[in-house]
């Protein structure tokens, strides 16, 4: 389920789609709090269960199975299982931490610093994204919420609370999101372990370092199991084994089944990107989450890699360009949605322009997609967007421009963690697309099909998982690589600047941390360099402008009486050198913004 609406879909047992229906929900953004409300959400899931078994003329009592898929948000209910704020409002309906809230970015470094051997199964460390730094934030900062919550659950698991009552956790919420290790039955504890976390599954002592030892999770002893699912990992279940059949028959004769599905990544886009990825074999590969064991698929482990803003990035860059309600009135007078119109926009400017391969259109705009940091694989929840090769341009073209090369950065930031699991030991060579970024009929309800799958698992209509999969699984639409070597060189190079990208603002934010650390009275660059580079007529500027700062002694208040500053010399000092920043780059060829 979508951040931004619930949705429901009736499927028959061979994988035919009989009705299917959304319903919206509410969401609140304030900077990096994101909250929502599980009455609304349930409200809104109710409803589209209606209106799809309305739509697919199913009568209630011939449903035979069912299945919730929910973002990793946490949710807070009281011993009533009414809901409790987690807002700094206080307003109980907000009583869910969204997925993609980054107030924990503290809370997450603080843990990490600790290098507890159950991070290996997180990539390394936790995410903001994940559930222990966000229980730490509120237990730091909601005293009062904190002390009435009795159940802290994941959305998917709380949906399946609500419609039973039975408070089971799933093992795909608690393994990916929760640290516990689902392989824990696999392995025998080794008496030279200082700690048992590999036999019981949760390691005690690391919700002891980070400050969570009084947490009541109300879990069960023992493996939890479940029939929810993390809604990213419900599209895997619903599309890994959707390859056309020409290579599905390729795949089994020259290696087995089980080495064929390792293969493949599931990229399930909508508002982020999450990248499913399996292997029998267990694969900790840094900044990258997992691995996690049979979180996805049975009997395999996990690998989950991902981009914190795809879908959003694409509105965000269209919704805020000058040209945006322009495009908007022109997609609407022809009756088509502001993406077909922009990839109209861009055929043109192509045709226009005699180019042989449209991605040529943006070889000087280069865009880092970090706008909500970066998940995988550097796993820096602090790094920041970046768009390269900006000009006054405000005209629909340039829209156009500009969503074509965001694209282009999401697609790289694939490639970007697909080669460092390959280094890491997979083997991936097929992506599969689903979600409502990739826009594609068939694929659109891949996560509704996979909570759907393991309703009809769960109504023994299928043996397992796998089967269900093999079953109900369809390939869309097939794309293959170019096999012009002009598109891949094309893309070499700008992968190379996508990669530079950030190198470079990790360089700028080290030379301003540094910066901000020095001695006031410290220059932040050598001034002799630069006066001598400048002309008799900009030098005379410079002095006037450095005895005016000197000068000025007094200033007029609002009192109409004169007085000194009563700054110290310091900061006549670092205005100085700002003064002079200032002169330097204005009177020179290029502004410096």
């Amino acid at each position: 389920m979508p951040p931004g609406g619930g949705g429901a879909v009736f499927l028959g047992v061979d994988g035919k789609l009989l009705g299917s229906a959304s319903s919206p929900i509410q969401i609140w953004k304030e900077k990096d709090c994101i909250e929502q409300s599980s009455t609304d959400i349930w409200h809104a899931v109710c409803a589209a269960v209606k209106h799809a078994c309305s739509l697919a003329n199913v009568a209630p009592e011939n449903v035979v199975g069912l299945g919730f898929a929910a973002t990793c948000s946490l949710v807070a209910v009281d011993a009533d299982g009414s809901p409790v704020s987690v807002s700094w409002t206080g307003d109980a309906r907000r009583n869910i931490i969204v997925w993609m809230d980054h107030r924990a970015v503290d809370q997450a470094e603080r843990i990490n610093a600790r290098n507890s051997p159950v991070l290996q199964y997180c990539g390394g460390g936790v995410s903001p994204e994940m559930q222990a730094p966000k229980l730490l934030w509120v237990k730091e900062n909601l005293q009062e919420s904190w002390s009435m919550v009795c159940r802290w659950m994941d959305l998917s698991d709380w949906l399946a609370y609500r419609a039973t009552g039975d408070d089971t956790r799933s093992l795909c919420t608690t393994v990916c999101k929760w640290t516990y290790l689902g392989h824990a039955h696999m392995e025998q504890w080794k008496e030279s372990d200082s700690r048992d976390m590999e036999a019981c599954g949760w390691d005690e002592v690391f919700w002891e370092e980070i400050g969570l030892g009084d947490l009541e999770l109300g879990l069960r002893p023992g493996i939890p199991v479940g029939t929810s699912l993390i809604d990213a990992h419900a599209g895997g279940v619903g599309v890994m084994e959707s390859v056309p059949d020409a290579e599905s028959k390729a795949d089994t004769s020259d290696e087995s089944d089980e080495q064929a599905i390792c293969h493949r990544m599931v990229l399930v886009c909508g508002t982020s990107t999450c990248h499913m990825a399996v292997s029998k074999n267990k694969l900790f590969i840094p900044g990258v989450w997992g691995p996690f064991w049979s979180a996805m698929v049975p009997e395999f482990w996990l690998t989950e890699g991902g981009q914190s803003a795809t879908g959003a990035l694409l509105d965000y860059i269209v919704e805020n360009h000058v040209a945006a309600p322009l495009l908007a009135n022109h997609a609407a007078s022809q009756r088509i949605s502001i993406y077909e119109l922009l990839n109209k926009i861009l055929f043109s400017m192509a045709h226009e322009q005699n180019i042989s391969f449209i991605s040529s259109l943006t070889q000087d705009i280069h865009v880092l997609p970090d706008f909500h940091g970066n998940r995988s694989p550097l796993a820096d929840p602090k790094s920041k967007g970046i768009i390269c090769g900006f000009t006054l341009d405000t005209s629909e073209k340039h829209l156009a421009l500009l969503y074509l090369a965001t694209i282009q950065g999401i697609a790289y930031g694939t490639r970007h963690i697909v080669e460092h699991c390959n280094a890491h030991g997979h083997k991936i060579d097929t992506l599969l697309a689903c979600g409502g970024l990739a826009k594609n009929s068939l694929e659109n309800e891949s996560v509704l099909l996979g909570a759907a799958v393991l309703g009809a698992v769960a109504a023994k209509k299928f043996p397992g998982v796998r089967d269900a999969m093999k079953a109900l699984n369809a390939a869309g639409k097939v794309v293959y690589p170019s096999s012009d070597p002009r598109v891949k060189k094309y893309h070499d190079a700008k992968y190379q600047i996508f990669r530079s990208l950030y190198e470079q603002q990790l360089s700028h934010r080290s030379a301003m941390a540094q910066a901000l650390q020095s001695p006031l009275t410290s220059c932040p660059f050598p001034l002799p360099r630069y006066k001598g580079n400048l002309s008799n007529y900009q030098q005379e500027r410079l002095v006037e402008s450095l005895e005016m700062v000197d000068n000025q002694q007094e200033v007029q208040t609002g009192s109409h009486h004169k007085t000194r500053h009563s700054c110290p010399p310091e900061t006549y000092s670092i205005t100085r050198h700002i003064f002079v920043f200032v002169a330097i780059t204005c009177t020179g060829r290029k502004g410096i913004i």
